[in-house]
């Protein structure tokens, strides 16, 4: 596989929860942390969410405290980057062997649209497929869930990886408002699943081609250490 210095970045197109009120949508620094260190990199990054369109902004992830986290309130305040998720490709019109590596991004939303989704489950199983890197960070494992590989065994079967915890959920107050545990779900999966020692640290988990991250602070790790295995 020739390097084609591109990566290809998911993001979901799910506004809200299903039975409660709260909104959500994409963690904009899990996009911007994991941006900012490929691009630095020399890699062109091309965003598609799952209905293709503009992509719904988790409100928590633009509060005060949270945009100041490693530089994400800069690329809030550039019209240019923000432009980008006004108009996305949708995950069906994406091609794999355009890219060196595909990145699911989190939030919230993707844990409804991320795994009801045939095209991107197929997305995901040709790039392990075909010996590039599939990565996520935080919810966007949950894009795993409907992977099947062409060996006919589920991704993360047998694989080391990390998202989510239950206690994170239970610490945002999100336990009785997400439709499932995306941690419970890698591991009935056959996942050898992990954790930092504390809620929300960050935490990476390299398994060959296959790179997770648990939570919003993993993102920044995760892009180095995509960057690092395509470097």
């Amino acid at each position: 596989m020739s390097p084609t210095r591109r990566i290809l970045v998911i993001v979901t197109s799910t506004g809200e929860y299903e039975t409660v009120g709260y909104r959500t949508g994409l963690w904009l620094g899990e996009l911007t942390h994991f941006y900012d260190v490929a691009e630095q990199a020399g890699y062109e990054i091309t965003i598609a969410s799952i209905d293709g369109g503009p992509v719904p902004l988790d409100p928590e992830s633009l509060a005060h405290g949270v945009l100041g986290d490693l530089g994400t309130d800069k690329r809030y305040t550039d019209r240019r980057f923000m432009d980008k998720l006004k108009d996305t490709m949708a995950v069906s019109e994406a091609d794999a062997e355009d890219y060196d590596a595909i990145y699911l991004t989190g939030g919230h939303g993707t844990m409804f649209d991320f795994h009801q989704t045939p095209a991107l489950g197929a997305l995901i199983a040709r790039f392990h497929d075909t010996g590039r890197i599939v990565s996520a960070v935080c919810h966007g494992p949950c894009g795993f869930l409907d992977v099947t590989l062409s060996s006919g065994e589920p991704l993360v079967k047998g694989r080391n990886v990390t998202g989510f915890s239950w206690q994170e959920e239970e610490l945002a107050q999100r336990a009785n408002a997400v439709p499932y545990s995306l941690e419970d779900r890698l591991k009935e999966l056959g996942a050898s699943y992990t954790t930092a020692e504390k809620p929300f640290a960050p935490h990476i988990v390299e398994d060959d081609r296959l790179i997770t991250g648990q939570n919003p602070g993993s993102a920044k790790g995760v892009a180095e250490a995509v960057v690092r295995r395509l470097g």
